[in-house]
C-alpha cells in the first residue's frame, strides 16, 4: 500500500496540505465535515495534486516540510503537475 502527501483547494482558494493513504476517500471525507477542522468551514474541497510515497512516515516527512513554505512556492509545485 501507497501513502500521499496532496493539496486541496478549499472554496475561500486556500490550500490544505496533508497525507493519507487514499486520496478519493479523503477528499470525500472532507467534503462531509469529517475531516480538518481547517476544512470544515472551507468546503467543498478538490484535492488538486498528489505525490506518492512508500511509506506513511515519508508521507508525513513531505507534509511537514511543503507546510513551511509561502503560498507562492507551493503553487509553483502545483503547477508542475
Amino acid at each position: 500500500m501507497f501513502y500521499y502527501f496532496y493539496f486541496a483547494r478549499c472554496s475561500d482558494d486556500s490550500l490544505y496540505a496533508g497525507y493519507c493513504k487514499d486520496v478519493q476517500a479523503r477528499e470525500e471525507k472532507h467534503n462531509t465535515g469529517q475531516g480538518a477542522k481547517y476544512t470544515r468551514s472551507r468546503r467543498p474541497i478538490k484535492i488538486i495534486y498528489t505525490e506518492r510515497f512508500e511509506t506513511q512516515k515519508e508521507a508525513m516527512q513531505r507534509e511537514i516540510q511543503v507546510k513551511k513554505w509561502n503560498r507562492s512556492k507551493k503553487e509553483n509545485l502545483i503547477k508542475l503537475k
